[in-house]
């Protein structure tokens, strides 16, 4: 992160713009908005600037910028044509430590002013933190679209209910549920359809109906599929949002932890080879504690919860405990790392059934149907196989499966950090030997594999 996103006041502030063409109008129209007491100063004044003289009660001197021209200004914006005039601004503020922009010119820049989505009381903004100013104000226009102009007044609300609120229910817990249904709710809609008393009145009534019961909590076991954080589900991201605490294993990405609550609790569960954070009974418990204890728990595990995630472990703790609980499936990682390796799954000229196995080894050893597996016309993906590759391999050869039979080793499958090795059931064993292989990992076998090359789409 290169800038650090703040919202400063600057109501009643001195602030400087020096220069005073169209794009200095812009900035002075900016700040003119969140309340800057603002003076100009620029050798030359445009119309438009001549005529916000008056509207925005701006102080303008015309006259060229000296050093001494800065002080006791909260912030300033350089806005001339003149590169010299621009550098001897901020090397002026950076020394009496104040803070400055330089349209566009980010390297002298101490601050930089984004686009603006403005629903008062909401604000958003967008920043590319200088490298890209006309791609801010694109993605401005999208979230424009998706925020309507009576999302303000639904915020003026809530900041009148806001200390009645606090003041009634005194839970943070238990508060913040009550008003995540109230701006989700039916208040929210009779606000935006412009029926704003009913909505107050309405409000006004929840709260008074509402209790000071202890909050209730519930589990949502949420598969956030094979790494990439946009192919989590609608459904994943919003209960992910509203969750109090994220627990989570080492298969989940920095990227999906990154789009949880900022004030939510994260506990690492991390399950890997010889190296468990927790126990898995342990992680069953915790959810239940936590629970328990009125929090809203988002699980999140790799791929879906229900191949190979244990999370049937996990939500039968919770049905004999009594918690509310929800599953929400995620692309698991065999459907994921295929479609991104280009990959079929199944094919009429390769395969027409396709099994999922756990190459897991447990006391040095796979018990797995050979016999089964080794046949042809199927594909198969192994998951947690990396380890006991040749021992797979070798296995498979042992029981009537072509020493030439295709293999592929999709690593950090549908992330940046893809990478597609490809062998055979013969090759592949001592090819990952030489490499540097980092899991999580999946092995796909049989013919589908040589369309790779063909249907190959993502570059990691």
């Amino acid at each position: 992160m290169d800038y650090l996103p703040i919202f400063v006041n600057i109501k009643g502030q001195d602030c400087l713009v020096v220069g005073a063409g169209d794009i200095a109008a812009r900035k002075i129209d900016c700040l003119a908005r969140a309340g800057a007491k603002i003076t100009v100063i620029a050798k030359k004044i445009s119309p438009i600037v001549a005529d916000m003289e008056t509207t925005h009660s701006l102080t303008v001197l015309q006259k060229p910028f000296f050093p001494e021209d800065l002080h006791d200004f909260r912030l300033v914006v350089s806005a001339t044509n003149d590169d010299e005039t621009n550098r001897l601004v901020a090397k002026t503020a950076g020394q009496q430590k104040i803070l400055v922009n330089v349209v566009d010119n980010p390297e002298l820049c101490s601050f930089i002013l984004p686009a603006i989505i403005d629903r008062s009381p909401i604000i958003a903004a967008v920043s590319s933190s200088g490298a890209a100013p006309v791609l801010a104000r694109l993605l401005r226009a999208k979230i424009e679209s998706l925020i309507p102009p009576s999302y303000g007044r639904l915020a003026a609300l809530a900041g009148k209910f806001r200390q009645p609120v606090q003041q009634h229910i005194k839970n943070p817990s238990q508060r913040r549920v009550f008003w995540e249904q109230i701006l989700q709710g039916s208040v929210a809609e009779l606000v935006f359809s412009g029926n704003d008393e009913q909505a107050e009145q309405q409000l006004q009534q929840q709260l008074s109906n509402q209790e000071n019961t202890p909050a209730v909590g519930e589990v949502y076991l949420i598969g956030a599929g094979p790494g990439a954080a946009d192919l989590l589900t609608f459904r994943a991201l919003r209960l992910l949002q509203q969750a109090d605490v994220v627990v989570y294993d080492h298969l989940v990405s920095p990227e999906i932890i990154d789009l949880a609550r900022r004030d939510s609790e994260k506990i690492y569960v991390g399950k890997q080879r010889k190296n468990h954070t927790l126990a898995q009974e342990s992680i069953n418990i915790l959810l239940a504690d936590l629970a328990k204890a009125g929090k809203r728990v988002a699980r999140l595990k790799g791929g879906d919860p229900f191949i190979f995630g244990r999370g049937g472990e996990e939500i039968e703790t919770l049905m004999q405990q009594g918690i509310a609980f929800q599953v929400v499936p995620g692309i698991t990682a065999a459907s994921g790392c295929a479609a991104y390796a280009g990959i079929p799954l199944t094919h009429r000229d390769h395969a027409q059934s396709c099994t999922f196995v756990t190459g897991h080894l447990k006391d040095d050893s796979i018990h797995l149907n050979w016999t089964q597996l080794a046949a042809p016309q199927q594909t198969i993906v192994i998951y947690m196989g990396l380890v006991g590759l040749e021992k797979i391999c070798q296995s498979l050869i042992a029981h009537g499966s072509p020493e030439n039979l295709p293999c592929a080793l999709v690593q950090q499958g549908t992330t940046h950090n893809q990478r597609v090795i490809i062998g055979t059931l013969a090759t592949l064993p001592a090819q990952i030997t030489e490499l540097n292989i980092k899991p999580p990992t999946l092995i796909i076998i049989g013919t589908v594999v040589t369309l790779h090359e063909q249907l190959r789409w993502f570059e990691g």
